[in-house]
């Protein structure tokens, strides 16, 4: 498609919108376990014009992935990547306003989620496969099996949004622009410097997690919680079912639970982190299943919600009732265990040049969780950083809730930079 041509396309979409080598021990292929020969999305499952299929040798998975627009390799692509717990399928909203801009669109199950499989799911298994740069290398290697050498942006949301920022830091040729939401990027880990002339004070600083249990109401973060062995089961089999567990925990987060009123913290402290909600904050003695039954949505607050109809939700209902949600926990547990630092450590100092975008819910504490984020992105981290949006309407599922907007904001910022 000529560059002028593909421009023309580019604004009337938008306008239209709103109507590194690895191991081989981490390369090799596992067994599904789960399910084995499971196929792909029934088709009444997905909006038209999107999808199912699986990528054979990706790092040593079998990606499920859905897609959207041309896929004979002379169209343009754009890669969205998931949060949790969360699918492919929570981008089936924005997947054809992109498409129908000209782009192939492609959206994979990531590694530890849905009907992709080559990974241990179990929660003594090794993480190693599960670190960052690892699936950095998913990305790229679904990228390569489509036969491109480069997407035209990298889209991430919620724990995608960090993946997509790693995606950009470590390969700007490959992926050369970046769209983040909900999760705002700090920059990359730090070295020490200057310690011979100015060595580091060998006291230890607080324990934060230990400052939030011993707070009056004693509290835990969520992603302390997450890394625990009760985490899964907790969620998997709650007392309420599977179905209304995921139900409250979207609704907790979205723009329709009256609490969400985000604001930015003074810093990283466990008196601050307190005042977010428990979603994020939980109380120390409670699951996340029991945190989110309190805000369950009443029959009438279902009814009216049009971002997640009962039929949506029961594909999540499906998809986790197969497989429950340690895959994607295992994700969050590298945090503790200090694999990968070293190699992290490595892009010390690098920053984000390709165009980069930020979207959020105006009601999405995601914004503000990490206290001093949102400001370092957009100061230090992308330095070619073109919008912060934070749209009205929505929380923390933005481009479920808000799709029109979403959509828009994502093909204003590509017409923009193309």
């Amino acid at each position: 498609m000529k560059c002028e041509s593909r421009r023309q396309f580019l604004q009337a979409a938008a306008i239209a919108a709103p109507s590194l080598v690895v191991a081989n021990r981490l390369s090799a292929q596992i067994p599904d376990t789960i399910n084995p020969g499971i196929g792909p999305y029934p088709a009444a499952w997905l909006p038209a014009g999107v999808r199912s299929r699986f990528v054979d040798d990706v790092n040593g998975l079998r990606m499920h992935v859905l897609e959207a627009g041309d896929d004979s390799g002379n169209s343009p692509a754009l890669v969205l990547l998931h949060g949790f717990p969360e699918l492919a399928y929570s981008w089936r909203k924005l997947m054809l306003p992109l498409a129908n801009a000209g782009y192939h669109v492609i959206v994979p199950d990531l590694r530890g989620y849905g009907r992709t499989t080559g990974f241990s799911s179990d929660y003594d298994t090794d993480l190693t496969p599960f670190h960052m740069l690892n699936k950095v290398r998913d990305v790229m290697g679904l990228i390569y099996a489509y036969g491109y050498d480069h997407v035209d942006c990298v889209i991430g949301h919620d724990f995608g949004s960090p993946l997509a920022a790693w995606c950009a830091v470590t390969r700007p040729d490959i992926f050369q622009s970046l769209v983040m939401m909900s999760a705002p990027f700090g920059g990359t880990p730090s070295i020490p410097r200057d310690t011979i002339r100015n060595p580091r004070s060998a006291t230890a600083g607080s324990d934060i997690y230990q400052d939030l249990a011993n707070l009056s109401r004693p509290r835990k973060h969520y992603q302390r919680y997450y890394q625990t062995r009760e985490a899964n089961d907790n969620m998997w089999k709650a007392e309420q079912g599977l179905s209304n567990f995921i139900r409250a925990y979207y609704h907790h987060k979205s723009a329709d639970w009256e609490g969400n009123q985000p604001y930015p913290l003074t810093g990283r402290t466990a008196s601050e982190w307190a005042k977010m909600p428990t979603y994020y904050i939980m109380d120390l003695a409670e699951g996340m299943a029991e945190t989110v039954a309190k805000v369950m949505p009443s029959d009438a607050e279902i009814a009216a919600n049009t971002w997640l109809p009962d039929s949506e939700l029961a594909v999540y209902a499906n998809e986790f009732g197969r497989t429950g949600f340690q895959g994607g926990l295992n994700s969050y547990r590298m945090g503790s265990t200090g694999i990968n630092v070293a190699e992290s450590q490595l892009y010390a100092g690098k920053t984000i040049d390709q165009p980069s975008l930020f979207i959020s819910g105006a009601s999405d504490w995601g914004t503000y969780q990490n206290p001093g984020a949102v400001d370092r992105m957009q100061e230090n981290a992308c330095t070619d950083m073109r919008g912060v949006h934070l749209v009205d309407g929505a929380g923390h599922w933005v481009q479920q809730e808000q799709p029109e907007v979403t959509s828009s904001l994502i093909l204003e910022f590509l017409l923009e930079i193309s």
